[in-house]
């Protein structure tokens, strides 16, 4: 029972480490930290100008249009590099078919991507 206690061991030792320094910056943070800070340091500073209307009105469809483009590129580079890797080391069995479920993968989105394009948001006004 004690050795498979000390397997664990290493576990515990970084688990408590992560929680005191974990505690430790919060602490310092909350220390160091500015207690009244200044009215130019907590202004708006994001988009340069105050909000001026309500928080939960409508986007333009536009901006959704954006965001499913960024996820459709960014999938296609966040899978198809580790896909090229690997590629090259696998049996040749095994590469056909990995070869083919990348090309429906990449079918799909590419499908996404003349749907964006139909739409419109590759032309910003």
């Amino acid at each position: 029972m004690a050795a498979l206690l000390l397997e664990y061991l290493p576990i515990v030792v970084f688990m408590a480490l992560a929680t005191i320094l974990g505690l430790g910056f919060i602490l310092a943070a909350a220390i160091v930290a500015p207690s009244n800070p200044d009215a130019e340091k907590v202004s708006a500073y994001e988009c340069g100008f105050n909000a001026f209307d309500d928080a939960r009105m409508k986007f333009d469809v536009r901006f959704y249009l954006v965001a499913i483009l960024f996820i459709i590129f960014d999938l296609e580079v966040a899978f198809l590099f580790p896909w090229a890797t690997s590629l090259m080391d696998m049996p040749k069995d095994v590469s056909i078919f990995a070869f083919w479920s990348m090309m429906v993968f990449l079918g799909v989105l590419t499908v996404g991507f003349v749907y964006e394009w139909k739409k419109g948001a590759l032309e910003w006004e």
